[in-house]
């Protein structure tokens, strides 16, 4: 018999979410992404979130953000994992931002701007942390767009976002990203953007790739997230507006139906 290798505490779920997403994605099923930042975290509003994504079955918690400045990551993850068996996973602004008690970690590439440090810079330098990490790594495209504000993305970036009415070079983007190998494209308009990414530019860029297509960014009614579901995203990331209101947590699980 095989020696069997030491399980993990998620072992349930490692090396399983590629896979399952894009399994998922060929059947035409939709998921939902809740993500925490946990520098934003105020604790009564995600107690309220996390009883009730636990409840509507969000399908994952993305934990991450631009800056990640305190020490509650960590602790975060191993309070998330002692609550559900929702996936965890990391979303980060940085090489910094790597823990352990996650199940995987989006790889994001920056394929829309130039910034080579974002490219691949920071990347070298997280490499040997993270085959050493039992975390699953799924190399992400990450193309942002204009979302009518300067975000954080932007600023920390030092990159532009492409306008949000080129569709061409959305699409242009996202499929050199997926021909160099990457497993997802996220389009991302930005936290606290004031436009979200359009359903165009989304149903524009979905009908090129066959990869999954995460969005996200300023989606902040159960509508829109339908309604990006509806134009081909595969996952739409929802986050600060569940830090204003807990209670939309039931909707966006709703629109998934949709």
């Amino acid at each position: 018999m095989e020696e069997q290798p030491i399980a993990h505490h998620h072992s349930t779920i490692n090396n399983q979410l590629y896979p399952n997403l894009l399994a998922a994605k060929q059947r035409g099923e939709k998921r939902l992404a809740i993500l925490f930042d946990p520098d934003k975290l105020r604790l009564q509003k995600m107690e309220r979130a996390l009883e009730l994504a636990i409840e509507c079955g969000v399908d994952y918690f993305f934990i991450g953000g631009s800056l990640v400045v305190n020490s509650m990551l960590d602790p975060l993850l191993s309070e998330l994992r002692e609550r559900c068996n929702i996936p965890l996973l990391l979303f980060p602004g940085s090489s910094f931002q790597l823990s352990y008690k996650a199940d995987g970690l989006l790889f994001l590439s920056l394929i829309s701007g130039r910034n080579p440090e974002l490219l691949i810079g920071q990347h070298v330098v997280a490499a040997p942390y993270l085959k050493m990490s039992p975390l699953e790594i799924i190399s992400t495209g990450y193309i942002l767009v204009d979302g009518g504000v300067q975000t954080s993305v932007q600023y920390m970036s030092n990159t532009y976002p492409i306008p949000a009415g080129k569709n061409d070079i959305a699409v242009c983007t996202a499929l050199a990203g997926e021909m160099l190998g990457l497993k997802t494209i996220y389009l991302e308009a930005g936290s606290g953007a004031l436009n979200p990414v359009s359903e165009n530019m989304i149903e524009a860029v979905s009908g090129t790739l066959s990869v999954p297509l995460i969005v996200g960014g300023g989606i902040r009614t159960p509508e829109k997230a339908a309604a990006n579901f509806r134009a081909g995203a595969d996952v739409v990331v929802v986050g600060n507006a569940i830090e204003y209101d807990p209670g939309l947590i039931r909707e966006l699980a709703e629109s998934r139906k949709d």
